[in-house]
């Protein structure tokens, strides 16, 4: 289906609902707005916030990031019940734009060993639900569940009741990575062509990446289906294999132009600050590999690239890498600098501390890497902010100083001093290696019980006196949370993760996280 030079395609980014839905990558309410801003500042049409029925966190979060976002759309998910959608309203009355976004599944697998409902009360159910969330606003979106094994007459059925009760958007969801790009399409616009009032309301893609075809999917479902809207996240973050990646969708429109001729109103140069604070907070490092905001994204090693690229850059190089946010490292700062230029650069990186006090407690960490390392990099002040507002999103424990000793053929010991709740605790033990010792000195005192799934060390920027930043991923009680910490000294930096990671344990908030 070709594109007309007036079509916009909406993008819809769910990082922080159902990229959230990644093991371990809860998210606290402090982190969410973080995230939220940042989205603001990308220029995202739309922010699904959360899911407002999950928890007191998510509703609380959700209404925080309604109350401050002003220029995207703020939505919360709902499954389709009066509960979940009151919810939802609640939490979105402080926004200037909102969107209820309501599903049930329709498939028949779905239907009958999830729901246990009959089609006919699913018919029922999706038709109320939508009819109950106009009350609340105009902007409403439905999605059937695991769209794409679904009956096509039942689909029709369905989607043209829900349209007739006022839903402005479909969504169309490859709840798990089903689809196959050309049958994907096509079952959209057949969808589009059989139903008599598909044209009152915008249609919208949501894929997941199991086969690894999510992007593929998305275009095949614009292109090919006529969708205008594209749910993704951003570095692809998601449950299982993740979702449609949001940078890969954007460039891959704005590089193909020749080809979709759609209009997107995303800021491409906030692609790779979005992409490291996503990363950062989550603890979901990005593959050097990765498309558009991947390390090696922009990197030629072979010689005949290499030379290719210093006698004209297009021909192995289709966009720039300073397009989608990519600096050439420089150094910015250094000891002598003072805290107005400090302050100057956090603005120009699109970091956005509230008061003072942060402003100041983030120079204070800045001198003090300064005094340490002699070239400070941009991914430097984001790593040593995002570690500063870390430490203060959960006070339970907070890391004070560690001692270590390694010595070959000698049992590595570790010393570490942490507060719990304000009050110092020392402790010692001994490992298997320097983290293995830190671990268990940190457990002696607070007998977590957890299990360590995932111990990550990634270098920040390049060179030998890069900071090295830890995630550590932990697990008790079925629940499953990503620390993350950074330092010059990575097993400092391991300390933090560590006990970054058993505060976010320490919260008893709950989720349930429906699968979309």
């Amino acid at each position: 289906m070709a594109a007309s030079s007036s079509d916009r395609l909406i993008i819809f980014d769910t990082t922080l609902r159902d990229g959230e839905q990644s093991p371990g990558a809860s998210m606290t309410k402090d982190e969410k707005i973080r995230i939220a801003k940042q989205l603001e500042r990308l220029k995202v049409d739309v922010i699904e916030a959360g899911f407002a029925a999950s928890s007191e966190g998510d509703f609380a979060a959700i209404k925080a990031i309604a109350g401050l976002i002003k220029d995207s759309t703020v939505c919360s998910l709902s499954r389709a019940n009066d509960r979940d959608i009151s919810r939802a309203a609640e939490a979105l009355a402080p926004a200037e734009r909102k969107r209820i976004h309501t599903f049930i599944a329709t498939s028949p697998l779905h239907m009958e060993k999830k729901l246990r409902m009959t089609p006919d009360q699913v018919f029922e159910q999706a038709k109320l639900a939508v009819r109950f969330a106009r009350q609340f606003t105009d902007d409403v979106e439905f999605s059937p569940e695991d769209g794409s094994r679904s009956d096509m007459d039942f689909l029709c059925r369905v989607i043209e009741s829900v349209i007739a009760e006022g839903a402005r958007t479909i969504n169309f969801a490859d709840t798990v990575g089903y689809g196959v790009p050309e049958l994907y399409g096509k079952m959209i616009r057949t969808l589009r062509e059989r139903i008599p009032n598909s044209d009152k309301a915008v249609w919208s893609v949501h894929c997941h990446n199991d086969l690894g075809m999510a992007v593929a999917n998305s275009l095949a479902g614009v292109m090919i289906g006529g969708a205008r809207q594209v749910e993704c996240t951003i570095n692809g973050l998601g449950e299982r294999a993740g979702n449609t990646a949001l940078e890969e969708i954007v460039m891959a429109v704005r590089t193909r132009k020749d080809h979709f001729n759609l209009d997107i109103g995303v800021d491409q140069t906030q692609l790779v600050s979005t992409s490291k604070l996503v990363s950062q907070i989550t603890g979901f490092t990005v593959q050097p590999n990765k498309a558009v905001v991947g390390a090696n994204a922009f990197a030629h090693a072979s010689g005949i690239h290499q030379d290719g690229i210093l006698k004209a850059r297009d021909t192995y190089e289709i966009m720039r890498a300073e397009d989608v946010g990519w600096s050439a490292n420089k150094i910015v700062l250094g000891k002598l600098s003072g805290r107005n230029a400090f302050k100057q650069r956090l603005e120009e990186l699109g970091i956005a501390l509230d008061s003072e006090t942060e402003v100041n407690a983030a120079f204070s960490r800045f001198k003090e890497l300064a005094d340490r390392k002699s070239e400070i990099f941009d991914e430097d002040i984001m790593a040593l902010v995002s570690d500063e507002q870390h430490s203060h999103d959960n006070e339970y424990y907070r890391f004070v100083s560690l001692s270590q000793h390694s010595e070959t053929g000698e049992r590595p010991k570790a010393r570490v001093v942490f507060s719990i709740e304000g009050k110092e605790a020392t402790c010692e033990a001994e490992g298997n290696g320097p983290v293995d010792a830190i671990v268990n000195a940190i457990e002696s005192k607070t007998e977590s019980g957890c299990e360590l799934l995932l111990f990550s060390v990634n270098a920040i920027t390049t060179g030998t006196q890069s900071q090295g930043e830890v995630t550590m991923r932990l697990s008790k009680a079925g629940r499953i949370v990503n620390g993350v910490g950074a330092d010059l000294d990575i097993v400092v930096a391991s300390a933090k993760a560590y006990l970054s990671a058993l505060n976010k344990l320490q919260s008893k908030a709950e989720k349930l996280n429906p699968q979309m």
